[in-house]
């Protein structure tokens, strides 16, 4: 077993703390390669921000569970080179069962999701509490989760919303220890989060998607005060990003996601861990589609992957300072 203290990480419970009373929230992007690595740790580096490096099952498998914890050890080495030790947390997104959530403590991890909304209530907090007990002895923070989102995000897949009900968080929280929670207030997974006929459009045609349920946030907040909430689903799908790809050979159509400002509401509340996934799948691809198409004659990945990093950098760059609030926080 290698402990993530060994490695430099940090689980979340102090910056956590510091996002509450800072009203701001903590990124937490995914990532399963360099070039995102890279680019996570510039643009929080250079904009003082704590961050979570997050990583799915999914990654897992794709990446090899050893090299990305040498990925992770390297981001916070990395970051010392740049000049800046931010706090950074290894953690496990959208876990599915106590074994996973266990090798991953094992393998360096320093924070751990346990997703057990799709089962039923008793049920879920049964399967929580059993990886909190294991994680606790590690000292690891442990993410639970209350309420479906829809949408598809690698292994995790649901075609209907269900809302966090506020009634339960209280009991759910004390009787299964979690650290933080994440629940369903209209965020969904992927890049295709709302449908056309879900939304309006404004004066210039622009598709404007149903508010957050804000409402059910603030039941949240009144019930467990001062608790970590967490949102999923939460990649903003930049206009621009999906024309680039649009104009470069590809295909997205009603691409939608959730509005800017809403997210930089949440981050001032309770909010403390704002989840960004595809957003950042778009930067790269918009960036390797554009470069390949003004240069069919390259061939050397170094000459995609570069541009990809710096549009990764610039998106995540804008998401600290004017989305998250948490640049200048580390």
């Amino acid at each position: 077993m290698v402990s993530y203290k060994e490695l430099g990480l940090v689980n979340s419970r102090a910056i956590f703390k510091k996002a509450f009373e800072g009203k701001y929230a903590i990124p937490a992007f995914n990532f399963n390669n360099m070039e995102q690595m890279q680019a996570i740790i510039q643009a929080c580096v250079e904009e003082s921000s704590p961050v979570i490096l997050q990583v799915s099952s999914g990654a897992r498998k794709y990446a090899n569970q050893t090299i990305l914890r040498y990925i992770a050890q390297g981001a916070v080495e990395y970051a010392k080179e740049l000049g800046k030790n931010i706090p950074i947390v290894l953690h496990l997104d959208h876990g599915d069962s106590l074994e996973l959530c266990i090798s991953c403590i094992e393998y360096g991890f320093s924070s751990v999701m346990i997703d057990g909304s799709h089962f039923p209530y008793e049920k879920n907090i049964e399967v929580t509490r059993s990886v909190v007990e294991y994680a606790h002895k590690h000292d690891v923070t442990v993410e639970g989760e209350l309420g479906v989102l829809a949408g598809i995000e690698d292994d995790v897949k649901a075609e209907h919303h269900t809302y966090t009900q506020p009634e339960e968080v209280e009991d759910f929280v004390s009787k299964t220890g979690v650290d933080s929670l994440a629940i369903s207030i209209g965020t969904s997974h992927g890049a295709n989060k709302f449908k056309p006929e879900q939304c309006t459009r404004n004066a210039e045609g622009v598709l404007i998607p149903p508010p957050l349920r804000f409402d059910i946030l603030e039941a949240v907040e009144k019930r467990i005060p001062g608790f970590p909430i967490v949102l999923h689903g939460a990649s903003s799908v930049p206009p621009k990003y999906v024309e680039i790809i649009n104009n470069h050979g590809g295909k997205l159509k009603d691409a939608i996601g959730i509005p800017e400002e809403e997210l930089r509401h949440a981050a001032q509340s309770a909010v403390c861990k704002i989840n960004i996934d595809s957003d950042g799948r778009l930067a790269m691809t918009a960036a390797i589609r554009e470069t390949l198409d003004a240069h069919p004659e390259w061939f050397d990945p170094r000459q995609y992957l570069g541009p990809a990093r710096d549009y990764l950098k610039e998106l995540y760059k804008h998401k600290l300072v004017h989305v998250l609030g948490s640049a200048g926080k580390a």
